[in-house]
């Protein structure tokens, strides 16, 4: 009996024990659960780029508003770290431009980056990179910890010099150290290796190979040679496979070298006087001005592109268009230039920035808007009026900036009076800016800059209406009749008023035919629309037979033997019937000479000598109505097809 007391008094023993202990881990487990503090997800801004976020792995919260241009993404689904990472969320459609939540990790280094239009955001292109980024919705995975705050790298900061420091000390020392294995992360799709971690050997450095130049960049520093192979390191065969160094997903990438504002894409040349009479320290703070406009664009292949003109009694390229893709390069060109010495010749000049500067040779990109800033201390010591007419007509905006102007008393010696206006683009004030003195300079950069970005207001940029001799051969034969034929003079009046007319800009000439021909008025007459509307309104109707024939070699000698050689020459003829004469020798020599020819054939008119008549492709050039009441409906296309011929050409 006692025996079995005993076994029952040890059972109950054994399970008080077990239910203590069950109890004491459960309570372990309460108060951990009660001290794990709440994740919080950090807020960035639309600026901040995923290499200097030293994270591999981490949620944060976008705000809206990073669809913005501003904020430069580089890739197509797997982003470059140099990219915004809230611009990359809005580019791959994780975000719209409201912002919110993202999970961000950080992959390899790819051989390249594809741009693309996704989602209201352009991503660019870029050459191979060291780092990259994936985005998706901000939802942590199980098992996985995020980090609350995250850790921003500096190239200055002493957290990542000691970061190297600590890499170093746990370097190997020399030949004999033991081989140490490093980890690597697969890009996602890459198949070069099939396992997510590998581990290789770490060979130990060598004199020879710091003498052969393997140091590493400063982080920050840009590469020169963005797109070359960079010289052998051991952990090159890993990035080449599509690998990095885990290690170094927490370090800062080295930055390309920017693709320039796309927002402000202009071929633009500063004039910069260089005359004995600025003085070396004015020289100086006219240098210190380009150096600040280099800073403020940004200057690259997708943006501005910025070359210099020193002129005194000659003018010389001091660098081209495509010499420099930076902004750093140009500040430190700019740092170069010294004074040539002698007059003022501004017009000179702009003559030389017309014939010479703006050619695809020198790096002209011909559908970027041509800028010319001309720099004058005082006054020029030569005329500017005709060199910047050509220069207008030759698509080029010219602006002009004026230090120190001609006081009163000095106003007695300035060549050309009004000069600054007698140049610009337009006198409207916008391409105008004067300066009291040298010392206020500075104080004209942000207008400057802000303006010659302003591509929507660069008006003498070259376009399909602003940069043409446009003549209307007119059929005025006895078919036609005078009703008729004052709903002809109406479509050539509904033409004439798509185009922006002027001495510098399209120019409008008519001639009548019959048997006979009669010049009405020719390119130079009339300078305004309104003028050439009213012109057109008082052409008499004539009356007789159809030649056309001679009225095609009428046009080329009495119109466009006149057109100006940079204006692209329009012929636009109005016929209601066959022709009396032969047509192809005339037509073939309008060809020959450069005249694009539009052959629009009412009612009666032959389709076979339309087609002959007008410039190859026919089906471009040619158009029939069967009724003149019909002709307005040919308007737009016929304005449509101009502008797409001239925009499949180089505009400048």
């Amino acid at each position: 009996m006692g025996i079995v007391v005993l076994t029952m008094k040890a059972s109950v023993i054994e399970m008080f024990l077990v239910l203590l202990v069950t109890g004491i881990q459960s309570n372990e487990e309460m108060t951990k659960k009660m001290k794990r503090p709440k994740f919080t997800v950090p807020q960035i801004s639309c600026d901040v780029r995923a290499g200097k976020i030293t994270n591999v792995e981490f949620i944060v919260k976008c705000p809206p508003g990073c669809q913005d241009p501003r904020y430069h993404v580089y890739g197509t689904d797997v982003y470059a770290s140099y990219s915004s990472v809230c611009g990359a969320a809005v580019h791959s459609g994780v975000l719209d431009n409201s912002g919110g939540k993202i999970l961000v990790r950080k992959v390899a280094g790819q051989s390249g980056y594809k741009g693309s239009y996704s989602n209201g955001v352009r991503s660019l292109s870029l050459p191979r990179w060291r780092e990259s980024f994936v985005v998706s919705e901000g939802k942590p995975q199980k098992g996985v910890t995020y980090p609350s705050s995250l850790t921003y790298s500096s190239s200055k900061s002493p957290a990542a010099k000691a970061g190297e420091t600590a890499r170093a000390d746990q370097s190997p020392s020399g030949p004999e150290t033991a081989a140490q294995p490093i980890t690597v992360t697969q890009v996602p799709g890459t198949t070069a290796v099939e396992a997510t971690h590998t581990t290789l050997p770490k060979p130990s450095p060598s004199a020879d190979s710091t003498a052969s130049g393997l140091q590493p960049q400063p982080a920050g520093q840009r590469s020169k040679d963005l797109g070359e192979p960079a010289l052998w390191k051991p952990e090159s065969v890993l990035l080449d496979a599509g690998f990095v160094p885990k290690e170094e997903l927490s370090t800062q990438s080295l930055e390309p070298a920017s693709h320039g504002d796309p927002s402000c894409k202009v071929d633009l040349s500063f004039l910069i006087d260089g005359s004995s009479s600025i003085g070396k320290r004015r020289f100086r703070i006219q240098k210190q001005f380009l150096t600040d406009i280099a800073q403020t664009l940004d200057i690259g292949p997708a943006g501005p592109l910025m070359g210099v003109v020193q002129y005194g009694d000659n003018p010389a390229t001091q660098f081209n268009l495509k010499t420099h893709m930076n902004s750093q390069d140009v500040k430190a060109a700019i740092e170069k230039i010294s004074q040539r010495g002698g007059l003022s010749n501004a017009g000179r000049a702009i003559s030389f920035v017309t014939k010479n500067f703006f050619s695809k040779f020198n790096g002209n990109r011909g559908g970027a808007p041509n800028v010319a800033v001309v720099m004058v201390d005082g006054w020029p010591t030569d005329k500017v009026e005709e060199a910047s007419r050509f220069a207008r007509e030759s698509g080029i905006n010219i602006f002009f900036i004026t230090i120190e102007g001609a006081s009163e008393n000095e106003k007695q010696y300035v060549l050309e009076p009004n000069f600054a206006n007698k140049a610009v683009c337009r006198t409207n004030g916008f391409y105008s800016l004067t300066v009291q003195n040298w010392f206020s300079l500075h104080k004209t950069v942000q207008p400057l800059v802000k303006r010659v970005c302003d591509t929507d207001r660069l008006a003498c940029s070259k376009t399909c209406l602003n940069s043409a001799d446009i003549g209307f051969v007119i059929d005025g034969s006895s078919s036609v009749g005078t009703s008729n034929f004052r709903t002809v003079l109406q479509f050539v009046a509904n033409l004439s008023r798509e185009f922006e007319i002027s001495d510098t800009d399209t120019r409008i000439g008519a001639m009548q035919y019959t048997y006979e021909q009669r010049l009405e008025f020719g390119f130079n007459e009339y300078s305004t629309k309104s003028d050439v509307l009213s012109a057109i309104k008082r052409v008499g109707y004539w009356s007789g037979g159809t030649s056309t024939g001679a009225a095609i070699n009428y046009a080329l000698e009495q119109l466009f033997k006149k057109s100006k050689p940079n204006k692209r020459k329009l012929m636009i003829l109005i016929t209601d019937g066959r022709s009396y004469d032969d047509i192809r020798i005339p037509a073939m020599l309008a060809h020959h000479k450069g005249v694009i020819t539009y052959a629009i054939g009412v009612a009666w008119a032959a389709q076979d000598e339309l087609d002959i008549i007008a410039t190859h492709p026919a089906r471009d050039h040619a158009f029939f109505v069967d009724e003149f009441d019909n002709l307005y409906k040919v308007v737009p296309k016929v304005i449509q097809n101009i502008c797409t011929e001239f925009n499949s050409q180089p505009r400048n």
